[in-house]
């Protein structure tokens, strides 16, 4: 069923909605400038940290890298399943990388190993991105570092991307595990967006959606992002419930009183 403030607001589509284009996301020039300097990294055959609180766009971010990242030159292999033990995480690595997993964990470290240097050979240069990553077992942290030595560490035939919440770096600082962190040659953490971003990434998403005019008025704006404390994920939510609220008023504009009332009522339901 169709959302009823789609055509009270002229929208042709849901405007703050996950099922987006990666092609059609919108980044803030920070954000830009982020997704430029790990094409970069990864072009150097470096590992990356990337740190962020929920919800501030860490996903945008490795989704517009997919998308500029040359697929000639390059094969990422994406896991998000970051509680397995050590076993049946390279069990879902050989899965990824279309590779028949093994019995042994030896078996399957070996079968992994020898696909990396074989993409190597093919002048196609792997990039494993672990999301989640400040989930990781310890002995899988233990364990990573021997992911990125090969050839007596002669040669970076393997590039690691982590991601994950700020913690994740503190874990990786621990004397424990130097050995992992010393071989993360770029290390980000993503702020959260100014109060200018997320105006911009208002318009922009309604926009896309077929709206040619302001909906949203410069004060429920500033209390949006002030609400949403600039994370993205938290935007969308609130901006979507202001807009059915705005609609159910046949109001064509979203003020300062509808997004104070849509906080109000998830404070309430929180509470």
């Amino acid at each position: 069923m169709t959302p009823a403030y789609l055509s009270h607001f002229s929208l042709d589509a849901v405007p703050f909605s996950k099922e987006i284009a990666d092609a059609d996301l919108w980044l803030p020039p920070s954000k830009e400038e982020l997704v430029h300097e790990l094409q970069e990294s990864l072009e150097e055959r470096a590992s990356v940290l990337l740190t962020g609180e929920p919800g501030v766009g860490k996903t945008c971010v490795l989704r517009a890298l997919k998308h500029r990242l040359p697929q000639a030159g390059f094969r990422l292999t994406y896991c998000h399943n970051a509680t397995l033990g050590r076993r049946d995480f390279y069990r879902q690595l050989c899965l990824a990388l279309g590779i028949s997993p093994s019995a042994s964990a030896a078996a399957i470290f070996f079968a992994v190993s020898s696909h990396v240097e074989d993409l190597g050979r093919d002048r196609l240069h792997p990039v494993f991105l672990l999301d989640e990553a400040h989930l990781l077992h310890q002995d899988m942290l233990d364990h990573l570092h021997i992911l990125l030595n090969y050839q007596w560490d002669s040669r970076a035939l393997l590039s690691l991307i982590l991601v994950g919440l700020p913690e994740l770096e503190d874990r990786l600082a621990l004397r424990r595990n130097r050995s992992l962190y010393s071989r993360i040659h770029r290390r980000f953490s993503l702020a959260a967006s100014t109060p200018e971003d997320t105006a911009d990434y208002v318009r922009a998403r309604l926009a896309k959606a077929g709206c040619d005019r302001a909906v949203f008025t410069a004060d429920a704006l500033g209390m949006l992002h002030e609400a949403a404390s600039g994370s993205l994920r938290d935007t969308d939510r609130i901006a979507i419930a202001a807009l059915r609220d705005a609609a159910r008023k046949k109001r064509k504009l979203v003020e300062r009183d509808v997004i104070s009332k849509v906080i109000e009522l998830e404070q309430r339901e929180a509470a």
